[in-house]
């Protein structure tokens, strides 16, 4: 007979640990207690079968946690008289928090069972499934220190919370009709037709089957939905919302139907119905039998789909019969244009009424607002990868591992596609999704959300990092934050730490070539960086290599207007009067006068208010506009995704000629050769899928050669690649297909997005070792 102490460190809170751990003690007849607390789980336990105890703790721990550590102390005999639970304790320490889960399939058969007491009820939960951090506003994870706090648990309710042996055990938000929360419906538009006296569900479904738009609330926020079948529908909310092109994400109520009308493979189909369900990008299925409104995601050959992941959403597809209500839901998060996402009723009410024509609420208010996550499934060298591409619900506040203990750090991230990161030991805790930093409201998001995490984490960084450009929104916050806390604070490199991000991903040590490739980022120079290879070890960086600089006239608007990159493109690498002659050909003057173009052509020549780029974004950009493919960005990337969707449509291993010339102490990519093979097959007729294939190639090519010179140079074979270009899966597959071919090992980002979203790991990465290394 021995006697343990055993302290569990990990995702241990709010997935039913303790539960598990009293059931166990008890069916090994062993005697002592368990407690929640800010470092974890304690577990004080004594018998003779206490060895099986830990080895069961350690090979079949509840599904939903995650177990970072279990320390193990041996301590004299006590002779407990039974084991029990005990109230958790509140003080200072570190233990990790559940994300929101998706219902279980448990829960998800008592909904849909007349004979159950929780029949219908859209907010069924239990220790397996349902909200956690959305609704978490400090630790430990308690009924009290959640929103669930204001909502008594009527006698039944009460006695399954208190039942070890229940599944509903200590389950935080467990409620029911008779105690929980509520629906609540607003009808917004007068011309729909409801009857008042239905249920807000049933009012809701039927708006949606008129074809209304409704605002409704989930685990981290409001979405605004409609039939995705209906294109009036559709094309009112995209004119509505001022969304243009971008996609709307689909709801579909079940993985069959999700295979009518998108290509999936088993690993999609994985990741698709996991008990996360984040939005996945797959490939249309063009001869589907579902016909999606075209408005859907319009000039885009994949879908963005998901499964319901709350009770609310099973019941708008399946509370009116078996048989689902709808095909296909719209679910776009629930936001004015460039603002977080809408958590609370009353600002639902204010932000949301120009959008949609009902409301569908409750009263369980969250904490923490939290859009969905966006992942994509790639093969790369026949390997199933599986890419974030907005990483939030059912993956926040999940930490990540970077292998070494440090100080407790702040990267604020950069301006586009905010995301945070704080750090405590050997983890980094990246923040959802905050948005891109352009108003006061996401600015606030952005506070607010730090508060939350430092608090629910317990950390108080004094070393803080950010973006070295001085015009960023999260920069100049950074910069008064410091001042104000009299705290210290770093400048950092955009494309270092883009690639430090990887660095910090896959433990790398010693030096690594990094390849950066997005639209734009501050350089040392003061200049746009975009297209850099530098070499990396420890804090330090070099640039070694970059594309060759344009000019991008009216700055901002060349990363919208794709033709104003083409026409530096054009201006730099042709004569002057090829330069005015090809412009005729192409047809520029289709979409700007003379008078313009000469303007633009000025504002090239003499550099002004036309900043220089080395932005790989804007050269995709470029050659989108040339071959006729996109012209306009309405959102960030289309024509580079455009351009990419070409290379589909031909297998081409045809490419371009291009020049990599010393110049002092770099090498720069110029584009002369390739500009002019490129206008010759244009001009010749080819096909722009073929002219994208080979455009996609060269620089592929160029990657490979810089990089392979790179590499026996300073004597690595580790290359990282990062930087929102590399969602351009043709390109991340060919380059890193071929730098393992000649020996190279590939590395890049999987637990964070590589595009801005990314960056925050990099930067408390390199603060860590710039501290180090003072």
């Amino acid at each position: 007979m021995k006697r343990f102490f055993i302290k569990v460190s990990g995702i241990v809170q709010g997935v039913g640990f303790r539960p598990f751990v009293f059931n166990l003690a008890e069916k090994l007849s062993l005697k002592g207690n368990v407690k929640n607390t800010s470092e974890g789980v304690l577990i004080d336990i004594e018998g003779q079968m206490v060895e099986e105890f830990i080895d069961k703790l350690k090979t079949t721990p509840p599904p939903l946690a995650k177990i970072d550590s279990i320390n193990i102390t041996e301590l004299p005999l006590y002779r407990f008289d039974d084991f029990q639970i005990l109230d958790s304790d509140s003080s200072q320490g570190f233990t990790l928090i559940s994300p929101d889960i998706s219902i279980c399939d448990d829960c998800l058969m008592e909904l849909l069972d007349e004979n159950n007491r929780r029949f219908h009820y859209p907010f069924i939960n239990c220790t397996n499934c349902g909200p956690r951090y959305s609704i978490t506003q400090r630790i430990p994870y308690d009924r009290p220190n959640t929103t669930m706090a204001s909502f008594r648990m009527c006698k039944d309710c009460l006695n399954e919370y208190n039942n070890p042996r229940d599944r509903r055990f200590h389950a935080q938000p467990n409620a029911c009709e008779i105690c929980g929360p509520h629906l609540s419906f607003e009808l917004l538009n007068k011309s729909i037709s409801i009857f008042k006296n239905d249920n807000p569900l049933t009012q809701a479904v039927k708006a949606i089957k008129q074809g209304a738009i409704i605002a409704i609330k989930g685990i981290g926020g409001f979405h605004l939905c409609c039939d995705a079948l209906n294109e009036n529908a559709v094309s009112l909310l995209r004119q509505r919302k001022r969304k243009s092109n971008k996609p709307f994400a689909i709801m579909l109520p079940d993985i069959n139907r999700i295979k009518l009308i998108c290509h999936m493979v088993k690993d999609e189909e994985i990741i698709v119905s996991n008990n996360k369900k984040p939005i996945l990008l797959l490939k249309k299925n063009l001869l589907s039998s579902i016909n999606i409104a075209p408005s859907v995601s319009p000039n885009n050959r994949y879908y963005g789909c998901m499964l319901p992941y709350t009770p609310l959403h099973y019941l708008l597809f399946f509370s009116e019969s078996p048989n689902p209500s709808f095909e296909a839901l719209v679910m776009t998060s629930g936001n004015r244009t460039e603002e977080p996402i809408v958590k609370d009723n009353e600002e639902a009410l204010i932000k949301l009424s120009p959008f949609v024509d009902g409301i569908l609420s409750h009263n369980r208010d969250i904490f923490t607002a939290i859009d969905d996550t966006v992942m994509r499934v790639e093969t790369i060298c026949n390997k199933s990868v599986n890419f974030f591409i907005r990483r939030a619900r059912g993956y926040v506040p999940e930490v990540i591992d970077i292998h070494e203990d440090g100080i407790e750090t702040l990267g604020v991230g950069a301006d586009i596609k905010n995301s945070f990161a704080i750090t405590k030991g050997r983890f980094a805790i990246m923040s959802q999704h905050i948005g891109d930093m352009e108003n006061e409201e996401t600015l606030s998001f952005f506070e607010e959300t730090l508060k939350n995490l430092s608090q629910v984490y317990n950390v108080k960084p004094n070393i803080i990092g950010y973006d070295m450009n001085p015009n960023y929104l999260s920069t100049k916050w950074a910069e008064r934050y410091i001042n104000e806390k009299s705290l210290k604070g770093y400048s950092l490199q955009h494309h270092h730490c883009h690639i430090c991000s990887v660095i910090a991903e896959n433990s790398l040590k010693g030096k690594v070539i990094g390849v950066a490739f997005d639209g734009a980022g501050y350089g040392t120079d003061n200049t746009i960086w975009g297209s850099e290879f530098l070499l990396c070890e420890d804090s330090q960086f070099i640039r070694l290599a970059h594309f060759d600089y344009i000019n991008l006239p009216g700055g901002d608007q060349a990363s919208r207007q794709c033709w104003r990159p083409a026409l530096s493109l054009l201006r730099i690498n042709t004569s002057d009067s090829d330069y005015w002659s090809y412009l005729e050909k192409i047809g520029v003057y289709n979409f700007f006068n003379h008078k313009e173009i000469e303007t633009l052509t000025k504002m090239i020549d003499n550099k002004i208010m036309s900043p220089m780029s080395t932005g790989a974004g804007r050269y995709f950009d470029a050659i989108s506009a040339l071959t006729g493919t996109c012209y306009v960005n309405t959102f960030e990337g289309e024509s580079a995704i455009a351009l990419e969707s070409l290379t589909e449509e031909e297998e081409v291993d045809l490419s371009y000629q291009y020049d990599i010339l010393k110049l002092e102490d770099k090498y720069i990519v110029k584009f002369q050769k390739t500009i002019h093979e490129l206008l010759d097959d244009i001009f010749s007729g080819l096909s722009s899928s073929v002219i994208s294939c080979k455009f996609h190639n060269t620089i592929s090519n160029i990657v490979v050669e810089l990089v392979f010179r790179l590499s026996n140079l300073y004597n690595t074979n580790q290359i990282a690649l990062s930087g929102g270009v590399f969602q351009n899966s043709y390109l991340l597959k060919r380059i890193t297909g071929l730098l393992i071919n000649i020996g190279l090992k590939v590395y890049f980002n999987r637990q964070v997005p590589c595009n801005d979203a990314g960056i925050a790991l990099g930067q408390v990465h390199l603060l860590r070792k710039l501290i180090t290394k003072k």
